[in-house]
């Protein structure tokens, strides 16, 4: 099954959503280690977006089922993009909590949220988009 998904995830062109938040909230950041636990340390060009409002294109990935969500991942890539298939890394993505639910939709969107960055080192996501609307 993951054949046909990943050759046919080889065939799906899709608009490339770089921006320049995009391309702080894929800055390359280290792992430290602490007892019991790992903790990210995000470079200074990333923490000066931190709490800023900020608006950012890319793909609705769902986290549960339904057609209208509140809560939801932003990818990069569309979910169609098997990010598990040939080369690269695992997609940039963001967690998003809307003020008001959006339809599910392929297209990719545009929204605006402030972003948070999680550097609690807990295991929620490390990047939101808060009282974000679809633009």
């Amino acid at each position: 099954m993951c054949l046909y998904f990943c050759l046919k995830a080889q065939a799906i062109v899709h608009k490339d959503m770089r921006t320049t938040n995009w391309n702080l909230i894929g800055l390359r950041y280290e792992e430290q280690y602490k007892p019991l636990q790992w903790r990210s340390i995000f470079p200074k060009e990333l923490k000066a977006i931190n709490n800023k409002v900020i608006e950012l294109p890319g793909y609705i990935i769902p986290t549960k089922v339904g057609n209208k969500f509140s809560a939801f991942m932003l990818s990069i890539v569309p979910i169609e993009s098997c990010p598990f298939c040939g080369s690269g890394d695992v997609p940039s993505m963001v967690e998003v909590k809307m003020i008001s639910p959006i339809t599910w939709t392929d297209k990719a969107i545009k929204i605006r949220g402030k972003l948070i960055i999680n550097d609690s080192g807990d295991t929620r996501s490390e990047f939101f988009l808060i009282d974000a609307i679809q633009l």
